[in-house]
């Protein structure tokens, strides 16, 4: 029987730990798209769950490439979204990590920040571009209306990127914790 269950997530380890404690409730993911998760039942706990972010789309070439090594490796690529992959292995076939040394934690850490930053800082540009169109429009008294548009749309993006830059907060710690981490390793 398959179950169908919407929730968004903004942070990758919680959603692994929330795949994995379906898993272990015998619910197994079989197919992912924007906040919306396809689960089958199952043997409770057959699976562990990872999900990962390309360099590029999941349908690139070289991900492809990535992707097609994995599956050769026992690694079972359940569904793609844009840039991210959700991964499962038999929990009898042991752990299953993806980024098992700290210098890969550090580098994927890093790159998911970077996504998340990008997204901030365009939300922000554009929305102080809409705050000074705004702002040199009602000089004028023309275009009250979209004046009031543009002022709203700039509001809510300015939000939006502080959201995204609220987001990588805890990844940003993350990454000081596992540098730290690897300077007491060296």
């Amino acid at each position: 029987m398959k179950h169908f269950i919407r929730k968004a997530f903004w942070d990758v380890e919680k959603e692994e730990n929330w795949l994995n404690k379906m898993s272990s409730k015998g619910l197994n993911m079989i197919g992912y798209s924007w906040c919306r998760y396809v689960f089958e039942e199952d043997v409770p706990g057959k699976y562990i769950y990872r999900i990962e972010l390309l360099d590029n789309w999941a349908s690139h070439i070289t991900s492809q490439k990535y992707i097609n090594f994995l599956e050769e490796s026992g690694v079972e690529h359940i569904a793609s979204y844009q840039r991210w992959i959700y991964l499962r292995r038999k929990s009898s076939d042991g752990e299953f990590q993806v980024y098992s040394d700290i210098d890969s934690k550090i580098k994927y850490y890093k790159k998911v920040n970077m996504f998340w930053m990008t997204l901030a800082f365009a939300e922000m540009a554009i929305g102080f571009s809409n705050l000074i169109i705004s702002a040199v429009n009602s000089m004028s008294n023309e275009g009250f209306i979209l004046n009031k548009l543009n002022f709203s749309f700039g509001l809510l993006l300015v939000f939006l990127g502080i959201f995204f830059l609220l987001i990588s907060r805890p990844i940003r710690k993350k990454i000081r914790l596992l540098l730290k981490d690897a300077e007491v390793h060296q």
